[in-house]
């Protein structure tokens, strides 16, 4: 069921509780750049990593109620990692939109791996969640698989976005651990799984020998959004994109400039 206005574009909502979900915001305008997308941010809640299970999907639930009223859409991505692994099956039962969630680039890793040492780079939840664990038994049995949890991280990604410089001082301890691995010297493929981290890219990238590829999982999920979407035609006019926050904040203020390098100019708050 299409809810965009006929003969307009479809217009996607990107999730997160953060600003990471602009890394896949962005690989969803390069292949779909005349959809309008809707980014939703939960800053009220944020972090969703240290809330327990059923108080994460009672929220999220309340949060998407609110926002597909105000802001009808025809596909929902949900652009965190933590929130698709513990509310995607409710978020597919409660409502009729399509709905892409994140999954920890492991299978595409494991496949390109020539070492057969893999990093994985998340938040703690993720590297400690049974689904991650059971991604890894699937799709990486035979690979050495090095997990760092950070949510300092994440923390770092979101100033960066507000405008900071990160500083190779703050990321080196992070990262240590990589480095610190008896195989750590072999690892030539690094997961980005906490859609945060593709935002430091170019930081992260620096503190790596040149074999290390980096890979993450926002070109896949754009894939995806467009293959829910199906063959159509798109009018090729400038869609206006929107960014709402849970909560105003000096700290969304200061993030506007860096808005507009995602084509958003326009805020809105809506308090949940």
């Amino acid at each position: 069921m299409s809810l965009s206005p006929p003969n307009s574009n479809p217009r996607i909502l990107v999730f997160d509780s953060g600003v990471g979900g602009l890394s896949v915001a962005q690989e969803i305008q390069q292949k779909l750049p005349f959809a309008p997308l809707v980014y939703a941010s939960d800053n009220a809640f944020f972090p969703y990593g240290t809330k327990g299970e059923l108080e994460l999907i009672a929220r999220v639930d309340a949060v998407f109620h609110a926002l597909i009223a105000r802001y009808p859409v025809d596909i929902i991505v949900v652009a965190c990692n933590t929130a698709s692994t513990l509310a995607l099956p409710h978020i597919r039962n409660h409502f009729s939109q399509p709905t892409v969630g994140v999954v920890p680039a492991i299978k595409p890793a494991a496949a390109q791996t020539k070492s057969n040492v893999i990093g994985l780079l998340a938040t703690p939840a993720t590297v400690a969640r049974t689904y991650t664990h059971n991604l890894i038994k699937e799709h990486a049995a035979n690979t050495e698989v090095i997990s760092v949890g950070s949510s300092e991280l994440v923390q770092l990604a979101e100033q960066k976005l507000r405008g900071e410089k990160i500083t190779s001082e703050r990321l080196k301890p992070i990262l240590q651990p990589f480095f610190d691995h008896p195989r750590g010297h072999e690892m030539d493929t690094l997961i980005l799984a906490c859609t945060h981290f593709p935002l430091m890219r170019d930081e992260l990238k620096e503190q790596f020998p040149a074999q290390v590829s980096l890979i993450d999982s926002g070109e896949a999920i754009a894939r995806r959004v467009v293959s829910l979407l199906g063959e159509r035609q798109y009018a090729e006019q400038e869609p206006e994109h929107l960014v709402v926050f849970t909560k105003a904040s000096p700290a969304v203020e200061a993030l506007q400039p860096q808005l507009f390098q995602f084509g958003i100019h326009k805020l809105d708050i809506l308090e949940v």
